[in-house]
Parts: structure tokens; sequence; C-alpha cells
């Protein structure tokens, strides 16, 4: 059987929900032929997928225009959107010649809606999964325009022409999905190592130590203004000796046990978003994060967060003036919560084996 899969290039939190589900289903489908269509890094995915598969490196979704990891470009976004959307019917058509040139078998998108619209042009069975949609998001921030209705619902009936859409705990509600299917939380559940990162980056397993990272994405910090300590040992982004004070460490986003490097520091400083919330929280790990109260998914995300994680919010202005610390210090005050258990991975891959014998009428 060959698989396409289709990962969303927009932040690292895709590839950090289908990167479990695909370990599990490879068990369960030992022939497995598999496609990464993708816009991050090889890297980045052989990081987190097991196994062999061939890289695409190509998007199908953009997701928004950002000017940094939490601020949207509205006006790069609404131009991007009009036209990407301009010929709607003839990309659709395009891409299912694709899949028919490259003879795949199903199509999983997390979160491209074009190859879900394309797949079923060609007749090939095709699973959508995420905690979000960009129906929902382009509707949430776009559509109020006068030209966005046709846009949206050109998006949506992408989205519903699949098999089923799988969503993973915690994420929108998605009321318009018809097909939709909720599951557990996805993650990598990270092993503590303090020894080991303590050599790989010169730490000192002494120090509380803080990792700042904001889901693959860049966001200007002001990392003069973040606080010296004796106890304390920042993780940032960059060259492990790449900043002048000594208690300042560079980190590679891409590391392959970035779940380790989560679950061994004593808190995260990042943005709402899934993969490093979820990961994050099965660890136990305490998570500052900065306040987004534009984002859909946030308040679903807080809410989760309440009954799973030691979590609390701060202002921009907190975070730029490194200010926090009085919150770090409360949430390390706190019981721990009982840890959710990412049931979502073994879940999604045991439906998908059932929903494309079911299209295909075998695997």
């Amino acid at each position: 059987m060959h698989l396409l899969v289709d990962i969303s290039a927009h932040g690292l939190g895709h590839l950090a929900q289908t990167a479990p589900v695909l370990n599990a289903l490879r068990p369960l489908l030992p022939d497995l032929r598999l496609s990464l269509r993708s816009g991050l890094p090889l890297g980045r995915l052989r990081a987190r997928v097991e196994g062999e598969f061939d890289h695409i490196p190509e998007a199908r979704d953009f997701g928004f225009v950002m000017h940094n990891a939490v601020d949207i470009d509205r006006a790069g976004s609404a131009q991007r959107y009009r036209e990407f959307h301009a010929d709607w019917a003839s990309r659709v058509e395009a891409e299912a010649g694709e899949l028919r040139r490259r003879k795949v078998d199903a199509v999983l998108c997390n979160a491209a809606y074009l190859p879900l619209a394309a797949a079923a042009e060609a007749g090939i069975p095709a699973v959508g999964m995420s905690s979000l949609n960009w129906a929902d998001m382009f509707a949430h921030y776009l559509g109020g325009e006068a030209w966005a209705a046709p846009i949206h619902a050109q998006i949506l009936q992408a989205y519903n022409s699949a098999a089923a859409f799988l969503c993973f705990a915690p994420g929108l509600p998605m009321p318009d999905f018809r097909r939709r299917i909720a599951l557990g939380p996805v993650a990598r559940i990270g092993q503590r190592d303090r020894q080991y990162f303590s050599h790989l980056l010169g730490l000192d397993e002494s120090r509380r130590w803080l990792l700042v990272a904001m889901g693959g994405m860049d966001f200007p910090l002001a990392t003069q203004r973040l606080p010296s300590r004796e106890d304390v040992c920042w993780l940032l982004p960059g060259p492990p000796e790449g900043f002048a004070r000594g208690d300042l460490r560079g980190f590679d986003p891409a590391e392959p046990r970035f779940a380790d490097l989560l679950a061994s520091v004593d808190a995260v400083i990042t943005k709402p978003g899934y993969g490093t919330f979820v990961e994050a929280a099965c660890a136990g790990t305490p998570i500052v994060y900065l306040e987004r109260d534009d984002w859909p998914e946030t308040p679903y995300f807080a809410a989760w967060l309440a009954q799973y994680g030691r979590a609390a919010a701060i202002g921009r202005e907190a975070l730029q003036a490194g200010s926090f610390l009085p919150t770090l210090e409360a949430l390390w005050q706190q019981p721990a919560p009982a840890r959710p258990d990412p049931t979502g991975g073994g879940e999604a891959a045991r439906l998908l084996l059932q929903l494309f014998a079911r299209a295909k009428g075998s695997v």
C-alpha cells in the first residue's frame, strides 16, 4: 500500500501529531510504502518518523502568512488565499493528476485540504487529521471579508469529501465537519535524561533548566533581559556556545531527542501550540506560555492544561522584560497533576487501517 502523507510546515505541531500515528501504523501494515510531502526539512521529518520513507519537499498548504511565531499577517494571508483559490477547479484537477501519477493508494493530511479534494476527484481514499483545520481558522481571521464566503465553502467541502477527519484532543470542536471522529491526545512521550543533555549542551545539572521553544517559528526575544540567577540556565534555539552570557545555552530544535529534552528541563516557555503543550504535559513539565487570545485553539488548550498540566499565561511585555520568574516559582510549588495518556496515535492508526480497508475493499 502506497500512502501519501501531507504534513503542514506551519510550525512543528503538525509533525508532532502525525509522527506517532505513522509510527503506530507501521506494525499494522508491514508492507506500507510511505511518501511524506512537507515543506519541513528532511532532518526534522527523520527525527520524528521511524523507518524508511520517500520525501517530497513540497507544501500543499500554507496556513497563514506570519510576521513571527504569534502574529498573523492578515493582508498577506488574504492575498495568498485569494491566489490559491483563483482557479480552484483547475488546481484540484492538477493535484488529482499528481496523485494518479505517483500511483497513490491512499492519502492522509495534517492539515492540508487540497489533497483531500483531489483524492475525491481521483477516487482515492483520503483522511484528514489534526487538532485544527484551515476552514475554521480562515473563517475566524478572514471570514468577514466580502470575498471570503466562496473560499470558505471550497475549503469546508474539501475537508468533508474525506472518509473521516480525526480530531485530536485538545482541539477545535469542528461542528461543520460531517465525519469528525474525536480521539485522545497524541504525543511522543519523552524520557527524562539530564545526564545526557548536561553532557551534550554543557549544562550544570544542579541548576534549573528553562527551555524557550516557540514551535519552530521565529520570535524576537530580548535575551539580554532574561534574568540571571545562579540557580537557572536558559536554553534557547541556536548553537550551544552562541551566546555571550554563561547562563545561556543553545539547542537544536531538530534534535532527534527533543521530547526527551522537554522531559528533562524544569519548565518550558512557549506559545500556544499543540506539540509543545501536549508533550510537556505528558512529561510533567511546567509550562509558561505567551497570551494569544486571538488564536482559536487557545481556550481549548487552556481548559485541557487546567486538568493535565501546571501552566500559566503571561503577556508579551512580561516575556520581553524577563519578569516571569515569580510565575514559574508558583508553578513549581503546585502539586503535579496526573499525566495525560497520549492514546491518540494508536487510536488513529487503527482507525486508518479500518477506513482505508473499507474504502478500498482490502489493504
